[in-house]
């Protein structure tokens, strides 16, 4: 069962699974016009073999949680959920307060372009259009010298906001994962998984909630992994290095890091959905059955790198 599996780390996770003889349920919430992207995918994996069912929803409405899970009861029977992936990215990306007068008027790499341009003798919009289109093609040693992300001067994070952040991308595991296994729905090694990133300890410019989010997430996957042992479930969290998904499209500065993470990982990449896929299909495994309860890094060594190419 993947929560969120329509794009990014829960399409790429369905792929692999799939791949392997694994039947699958994907809900996902889309809109109507995206579905002449994603039906072919979706497609796609009923012709690998496996059986295949789809709901497009909201994962997070308890109503529609209980149709969802009655009806998968009734089509495969009690026992037989191996993989709970929870991939739902749904949050805010907001500032918590408005950008001082002086980060507005310089930023990352304002200060520094200015003078460059001045050392020069050249126009200072001419140079930044340049550093934007090199870093675009993949120059990312001009990151500090691009345009900074622009964020909203307005509309600031509050309660509200942390709160669905936090129940949406973080809480939410737990609520499918007590209905699961009050249903009988888990089989008797099941797998739960949830997805983290290093915004978990790291503080990022409009990731507030959704950090809180991922260590609400984390704080979860401990207590299922500790509590729901007994009934045969381990519960792990991966901790993703930076990835081109449709989620990191949408926090500003997103070409910032992007280019960050490439500068420090060893291998001069990003991490891909199908590395993460990879990772949660090994944890699958019987032989994974020891592991439980941990933050699993798949990011090509990118945390543990000091060294920038």
């Amino acid at each position: 069962m993947i929560l969120g599996g329509s794009s990014g780390f829960g399409l790429a996770t369905a792929r692999k699974l799939a791949a392997h003889g694994m039947n699958l349920c994907i809900v996902h919430r889309d809109r109507r016009g995206a579905m002449s992207r994603i039906q072919p995918e979706f497609d796609r994996l009923r012709e690998s073999g496996v059986s295949l069912v789809t709901t497009n929803t909201d994962a997070l409405d308890p109503e529609r949680r209980a149709e969802i899970l009655s009806a998968l009861a009734e089509k495969m029977g009690a026992g037989r959920v191996r993989v709970l992936l929870h991939s739902i990215a749904f949050g805010n990306l907001k500032l918590i307060a408005p950008e001082a007068l002086r980060q507005r008027q310089t930023g990352s790499g304002l200060d520094v372009r200015a003078a460059l341009a001045g050392k020069l003798g050249v126009d200072a919009v001419k140079l930044a259009a340049a550093a934007d289109e090199l870093l675009a093609a993949g120059h990312d040693e001009l990151s500090e010298l691009a345009t900074p992300p622009v964020y909203p001067d307005r509309s600031f994070l509050d309660s509200d906001d942390f709160s669905r952040t936090i129940h949406s991308m973080g809480t939410s595991l737990l609520d499918w994962t007590q209905d699961l296994l009050a249903r009988g729905l888990f089989g008797a090694d099941a797998r739960v998984f949830g997805l983290t990133s290093e915004g978990n300890t790291v503080a990022w410019k409009g990731y507030a909630a959704v950090a809180a989010a991922k260590v609400a997430l984390e704080s979860v996957a401990r207590a299922i992994a500790v509590e729901l042992a007994p009934h045969g479930i381990r519960c792990n969290v991966i901790q993703a290095g930076v990835t081109e998904t449709p989620a990191l499209a949408a926090i500003p500065g997103s070409a910032q890091l992007k280019a960050s993470a490439r500068l420090r990982n060893p291998f001069g990449r990003l991490t891909t959905p199908d590395d993460v896929a990879s990772a949660i299909y090994l944890l699958s495994l019987d032989e994974a059955a020891w592991i439980n309860g941990d933050v699993i890094r798949v990011d090509g060594g990118e945390h543990v790198s000091g060294v920038t190419r």
